[in-house]
């Protein structure tokens, strides 16, 4: 027979229901479905029959369409393209520049990449539905090209850079070049070749 205590004790919480799907995996094969298909392109068929979820669970677990691309975007911002902003710490302004493009290289023709940059890719939007993302990925792209424009004024002012050098030219060209390098990917261009491509570029770098 149970005691008035045993009686009296609140039965234990039921545990929660465990997650149908794991979000982290799902996450990054939405991102690699944005990366080839750009925004616009990427159906929700596309996007949950990658990541192996029902719609329901999709806007349940990450909202709607744009908003799962923004949580896609943070996720690439990240991983396969944080080499940009660690390039910044590089000690010369030389060696920014070289890194970044050296290394946009050897990611845009890794083993098994997809060519192109989801940046560049997903901003290819033309729908008014789809000019909220078109116009995040622009200021994004500003961001980082002001980011290059203030180390490259800090290499002006240490003396590292000449002091007839241009912070902002500086940084349009070298975000000019490594944006044409995906292009040139998308076109088929080598690694050899796109870091010839880099070489190139910096001979016009100011000694």
């Amino acid at each position: 027979m149970l005691t008035w205590k045993q009686l009296n004790q609140k039965a234990p919480k039921p545990a929660g229901r465990p997650p149908s799907f794991d979000r982290d995996e799902a996450l990054k094969r939405a991102m690699h479905v944005f990366w080839q298909k750009g925004f616009e392109g990427s159906s929700l068929n596309d996007l949950t029959a990658a990541m192996g979820i029902q719609p329901a669970s999709l806007y349940k677990g990450f909202g709607n369409k744009q908003a799962l691309f923004e949580q896609a975007l943070a996720l690439y911002l990240a991983g396969p393209v944080a080499f940009i902003h660690g390039a910044l710490t590089a000690p010369t302004a030389y060696a920014v520049a070289e890194g970044i493009l050296h290394q946009t290289a050897e990611f845009l023709t890794r083993k098994g990449a997809r060519t192109g940059c989801m940046t560049i890719q997903a901003a290819l939007a033309g729908s008014a539905a789809a000019e909220p993302v078109r116009r995040k990925l622009v200021a994004l792209r500003v961001k980082d090209q002001e980011s290059l424009r203030r180390r490259f004024a800090r290499a002006i002012s240490e003396g590292d850079l000449p002091p007839t050098a241009n912070a902002a030219d500086l940084a349009r060209f070298i975000t000019t070049i490594f944006q044409g390098m995906t292009v040139q990917a998308i076109n088929g261009a080598n690694r050899k070749e796109l870091l010839r491509l880099s070489d190139f570029a910096m001979r016009a770098w100011p000694k």
